[in-house]
């Protein structure tokens, strides 16, 4: 879904998509509206009150402010990640998010202004992501300048201290381990790489060792050339500013960043995944407890099917909800733990992922029941009217509360300008507001019902040699 709203308690275990400097784990609200006969509204969607400016050199800055607290986030986002990464490079641009914060050209010229860094209080990090890398700083506002400049030398003007890369090499690859170490990854790792079975290291964020040990800060410099350019970034800025002097200051310091003469995606060009030519289910064998279960469909992409990417919010959304149909015959059944339905906003192919957290005497049947709800969404009775119009006034009612905390959504506003585009994401409400049962009966024909899909089972052995769940259980193929 929109902002990976992947049933986030699932999410945060399975998922190796978003890495960073510094775990920061964040959990969704999911109101619930009463499902009680009363009267159908349907409303406007709101707009994110964001504004924006392009600079000649096609640096794009945004601006959300918010003047009732003196705190401001700057971050800096790249159209950057596992999408521009061929084997050679996997896990580099990860590599290169580490190194962003380090020693810079100002500070080895021992430039006056950075006298005021001690003095900002400032919280920074990272991300990297398969479409996007961002890097974020919040401190009060009297120290907009100084921290809009800081930035600036540290995407201008890295060093790649070679002692500094060696250490943070180190530190990505014991990233790895961590995750090799959790059993969830195996499900999470074996569901993208049969998903994108041709190209896997354009969905793999975190890399491996092999690439990793073999990185260098030439391949550094390479990405900064190809990538780290104004007219493939922009800059959000949220909080207690003024709109005309965040771009006046933008101007004055990111105004100098040279426009690439070829701009990168045309240059290098995003991947075809090839549309999967047969259902395949694969059995991972864990320590696990329960069993946990994925199945996996290509889903629509920005720029080729932008309709359908509402529709599937919406519709996730709709199975989401504790009252739907979809959780009423696999939740309280007493057939699964979990099970839930989302989609991957992406510009190069947004996955749709059905999961279950099941106990291994229930696994063949909740799987069973899962399919055959599949094969029932598109009836007409599958979800009511007023299902349809709560979603959407939970989706708004969703974005409206994580823009009270507007240091993490600067992070929302950098995702979208990455994957989607600003103007997407400025009409992101309106468009929900519109989709209507046809466009969900649309979005489910084309990417969901009789599609070729991958299932993965994450199981123990002992339960496996016990339940023996087969691909064709996975899959739901007869």
């Amino acid at each position: 879904m929109k902002r990976i709203f992947v049933s986030l308690l699932i999410a945060s275990i399975f998922t190796a998509s978003g890495f960073a400097q510094k775990a920061k784990p964040k959990k969704a609200v999911k109101p619930t509206v009463s499902t009680a006969e009363k009267p159908i509204v349907k409303q406007q969607g709101l707009e994110v009150p964001f504004v924006n400016k392009v600079l000649a050199n096609g640096f794009e800055i945004i601006v959300l402010a918010d003047n009732s607290v003196p705190l401001v986030t700057i971050e800096l986002v790249a159209r950057n990640g596992s999408i521009t990464e061929p084997l050679e490079l996997n896990g580099l641009s990860h590599l290169y998010e580490h190194m962003f914060f380090k020693p810079n050209g100002a500070i080895v010229d021992g430039e006056e202004y950075l006298r005021d860094i001690d003095q900002l209080g400032i919280v920074y990090n990272g991300t990297t992501r398969e479409e996007v890398v961002n890097y974020y700083f919040t401190t009060t506002s009297p120290y907009l300048d100084t921290a809009m400049r800081y930035m600036k030398d540290s995407a201008l003007r890295p060093t790649f201290n070679e002692e500094e890369f060696a250490s943070e090499k180190q530190v990505v690859i014991g990233e790895i381990d961590r995750n090799e170490s959790n059993p969830f990854f195996y499900l999470s790792r074996t569901m993208s790489d049969k998903l994108f079975s041709k190209y896997p290291t354009r969905k793999n964020p975190l890399g491996t060792r092999e690439t990793v040990n073999a990185a260098t800060t030439e391949k550094m410099r390479l990405i900064q050339n190809r990538y780290y350019v104004p007219n493939n970034s922009a800059l959000i800025v949220t909080g207690d500013v003024k709109p005309a002097e965040v771009f006046a200051i933008a101007e004055k310091y990111f105004g100098v960043w040279k426009r690439r003469s070829i701009e990168p995606f045309k240059e290098f060009p995003l991947v075809e995944h090839p549309p999967l030519s047969k259902s395949e289910g694969f059995i991972v064998e864990q320590p696990v407890n329960n069993v946990l279960i994925q199945v996996g469909w290509h889903g629509p992409s920005i720029g080729k099917d932008d309709a359908a990417t509402y529709s599937a919010d919406v519709f996730s959304y709709i199975l989401g909800q504790p009252d739907s149909r979809f959780q009423r015959n696999l939740v309280d059944s007493g057939l699964t733990n979990i099970a839930d339905i989302t989609y991957y906003t992406q510009r190069n192919v947004g996955p749709i992922t059905l999961t279950l957290a099941v106990s291994p005497e229930k696994a063949k049947e909740a799987i069973r029941v899962a399919h055959a709800e599949i094969a029932k969404f598109n009836e007409a009775n599958y979800f009511t009217d007023e299902e349809l119009e709560n979603a959407k006034s939970l989706l708004e009612s969703r974005d409206l509360f994580e823009r009270e905390k507007l240091s993490e959504y600067a992070h929302t506003l950098g995702f979208w300008w990455s994957s989607t585009g600003i103007e997407y994401f400025r009409g992101y409400q309106k468009n929900l507001r519109a989709v209507s049962r046809e466009d969900i009966k649309r979005y489910v024909s084309t990417y969901i019902q009789n599609k070729p899909r991958i299932g993965v089972a994450l199981i123990s052995s002992e339960a496996q040699s016990k339940i023996k769940l087969s691909a064709n259980d996975l899959t739901g193929v007869k």
